[in-house]
């Protein structure tokens, strides 16, 4: 059982993230990770311990805490141009996705499971993905990744980082959001939703 590999305080964190919408709250509280000894991919053991993470951390650890209530432990990457992929932990309740994240922009977070398909859910997305020259950034997303497949390298706790999963996102294919001929129409991001998306970021 997942639950096992955990301590038995550990284990008490989890049982009070017994929603979606709990464990994202938990994301948001965290300290952003912005890396500054060096680039790190914390398992989740080691985010509750440190108390930090940066998206990609977040992700593991809301895959892990999903896992935890009987989800499959999905994670989802959204790819970018002059900009950082994004990491989702995708859910599904009643035939319709949702997501938790953890990220620096307040519109790339929580998504409640209200989409039908995983295109609609990464669509969701699509205005609030942008960079700080107020480019909309978002162009391809992968398939959902089971993480089951790592855990022969303990990824919900291992001590050492646990590059093998972003590194495997990296890796797999993505379908593309929108055609290329279509890139050159987009608009800029308009200063009010550039200032929402920037509140309460790590800097």
């Amino acid at each position: 059982m997942p639950r096992d590999m955990f301590s038995t305080a550990e284990r008490a964190v989890f049982r009070r993230l017994r929603s979606p919408e709990k464990i994202q709250r938990f994301l948001d509280d965290l300290a952003y990770n912005k890396e500054r000894g060096g680039p790190t991919c914390r398992s989740p053991r080691r985010v509750l311990r440190d108390r930090t993470g940066h998206c990609m951390e977040g992700a593991l650890f809301g895959a892990a805490a999903l896992r935890m209530l009987g989800h499959p432990p999905l994670l989802l990457d959204l790819e970018a141009v002059r900009d950082d992929d994004h990491v989702l932990a995708i859910f599904r309740l009643r035939g319709c996705w949702g997501a938790v994240a953890k990220s620096n922009f307040s519109g790339l977070r929580y998504r409640e499971p209200v989409y039908r398909t995983l295109r609609e859910l990464v669509m969701s997305y699509f205005e609030h993905y942008y960079n700080l020259r107020r480019e909309k950034t978002l162009r391809n997303y992968s398939r959902p990744v089971n993480l089951l497949r790592f855990d022969r390298i303990a990824w919900m706790t291992a001590e050492e980082d646990v590059w093998p999963v972003p590194e495997y996102l990296c890796a797999i294919r993505h379908t593309p959001v929108l055609p290329p001929r279509m890139v050159r129409y987009l608009g800029r991001v308009d200063a009010r939703l550039f200032s929402a998306g920037l509140m309460g970021r790590a800097v």
